[in-house]
C-alpha cells in the first residue's frame, strides 16, 4: 500500500486537468477544456455507438487514451486488486427472503469473505439496515451479532426476523457518530459494514481503534457523504498530500455504475438530454447564467415529452416559460448529451484511481494503528462497482 499510494498521489495531481471537472457543465460549449487538442479530435471522431461501447469497457478507455495522456500507462498496476477466490454463500430460502437480487449477491459475496477471514468470537454489523448480512453471519457462524442501526423501524423489522429465525442477533438503535460505546463495542468483535456511506465507515474505523476491535471488513461507498466541505485525509501520507477533494469531486468514483439494461439507459438519455435542453433554454431565453437544479422527475413525466417536462420544471422552480422554439432546445440538449458522454470518457479513466487513493488512505490509517490490512475485490463489478473490501485484523 505504501508503494502504491505515493505514485498514485503524484499521478492524480499531475493529471488533475483531465478529471477535475464536471462533464455535465463542461458540455455547454464546444470550446471545452480539451478543445483544439488531439484529444478533442479523437473525441469528436467517436460515434454515439463508440462512446457507448467504451463507457462499458474501462480497459479499452485506458488503452485509447494513453496516446493523449501517457501517464495512464502507469495507472492500471496501481489500481489492480486481486479478486476474491472465496465462493459466495449458498443460502436457505428463509435467509434470502426479502433481499433484492443484486443486493443478495453483494451480501453473499461479502459474507463469504468475512466468514473465511473471521477473527474474534462475535460480530458487529455496522449501519445494519434490516440486518440481512448480520442474520446470515449468525446463521453460518453460530456466533452472536450486534446489529447497529439508526432507523428504528429497520431495527424493529430486523429484530423480529432474527427472533423468527431463532438467531442470536441483537439490534441496537443509535447514532453512528454519538453511540453508547459500552453497549455497542468490545474487543472480541469482528465488525462488518457493507456500503456504509462516507463518514459512517470512517466513524466505525475510529470506534474500532478506540475499542481495539479484533477485525474489520468494510466495503466503503458514497465517499461524498461527509460532514466537512472537503475530504479529510486520515493517514500520515494522506495528510502530507497536496491533493484536495471537494464533495463534488468525491462523487467522481461513483459515476461508474452497473448497467441497468437498454430501458434504463434510454430513460437516462431522455432525462439528461431534457435537463440539458432546458438549461440551454433558460440561459438563452431568460438570461440565467447559472444552472438551475431541477427536482427528481418520474418516468411518467418524461414520457409526456420535452415541452411538458419544461412546463413541469417551470412550475416547480417558479419561472415563466417564454414562447420559443422548443424543438431547437431539445436538439441542443441531445447534442450536449452526446458531448457530455464523450467528455465523461476522459474522466472515467480516473474513477478507480481516485477511489483507490481514498481506499489506500483509509487502509494506511488502519495500518498505522496496528491493523494488518488486506484489500480485495469481493465481487464482480457487474454486481456492484463499489466492490472493494478493506479487511483489517488487529
Amino acid at each position: 500500500m505504501l508503494t502504491h499510494f505515493t505514485p498514485l498521489d503524484h499521478l492524480l495531481l499531475k493529471c488533475q486537468h483531465f478529471w477535475r471537472f464536471e462533464p455535465f457543465h463542461e458540455s455547454r460549449s464546444r470550446q471545452h477544456r480539451f478543445a483544439n487538442t488531439p484529444l478533442a479530435t479523437w473525441l469528436d471522431g467517436l460515434s454515439a455507438s463508440d462512446a457507448h461501447t467504451l463507457k462499458h469497457d474501462v480497459s479499452s478507455v485506458y488503452q485509447q487514451l494513453q496516446t493523449f495522456i501517457p501517464e495512464l500507462k502507469d495507472i492500471e498496476p496501481l489500481v489492480a486488486l486481486e479478486h476474491s477466490s472465496t465462493m459466495p454463500l449458498e443460502l436457505d430460502s428463509h435467509l434470502a427472503t426479502g433481499i433484492p437480487g443484486r443486493k443478495l449477491e453483494q451480501i453473499t459475496a461479502m459474507g463469504s469473505q468475512a466468514l473465511s477471514a473471521h477473527s474474534g468470537v462475535e460480530w458487529l454489523e455496522w449501519c445494519a439496515g434490516k440486518g440481512f448480512l448480520g442474520r446470515i453471519l449468525a446463521h453460518h457462524s453460530g456466533q452472536s451479532v450486534t446489529s447497529f442501526e439508526w432507523q428504528q423501524p429497520l431495527c424493529e423489522y430486523g429484530q423480529a426476523e432474527a427472533l423468527k429465525q431463532n438467531l442470536p442477533v441483537t439490534f441496537i438503535q443509535g447514532d453512528a457518530f454519538h453511540c453508547d460505546h459500552q453497549h455497542v463495542f468490545n474487543n472480541k468483535q469482528h465488525a462488518v459494514a457493507l456500503h456504509a456511506c462516507g463518514d459512517l465507515h470512517v466513524s466505525l474505523m475510529k470506534h474500532a481503534m478506540d475499542h481495539q476491535l479484533a477485525a474489520l471488513s468494510i466495503a466503503p461507498c458514497c465517499y461524498h457523504l461527509i460532514q466537512d466541505d472537503q475530504y479529510q485525509p486520515l493517514s500520515s501520507l494522506g495528510k502530507q498530500s497536496a491533493l484536495t477533494l471537494s464533495k463534488s469531486e468525491l462523487r467522481i468514483p461513483l459515476q461508474e455504475t452497473v448497467t441497468g439494461g437498454e430501458r434504463v439507459e434510454r430513460h437516462r438519455y431522455q432525462e439528461m438530454s431534457y435537463r440539458l435542453g432546458l438549461d440551454e433554454l433558460l440561459r438563452e431565453e431568460l438570461g440565467l447564467s447559472e444552472y438551475q437544479p431541477i427536482p427528481s422527475v418520474k418516468k411518467s413525466q418524461l414520457q409526456l415529452g420535452f415541452i411538458e417536462f419544461c412546463k413541469w420544471a417551470a412550475q416547480r422552480k417558479g419561472f415563466e416559460l417564454p414562447d420559443c422554439d422548443f424543438k431547437r432546445y431539445q436538439r441542443l440538449g441531445e447534442e450536449r448529451f452526446a458531448r457530455m458522454e464523450k467528455l465523461s470518457l476522459v474522466q472515467m479513466a480516473f474513477h478507480r484511481p481516485l477511489e483507490m487513493w481514498l481506499i489506500l488512505d483509509k487502509s494506511l490509517y488502519l495500518q498505522e494503528h496496528g491493523y494488518k490490512v488486506h484489500l480485495t475485490e469481493f465481487c464482480e463489478k457487474k454486481i456492484t462497482p463499489r466492490n472493494i473490501l478493506i479487511h483489517a485484523v488487529l
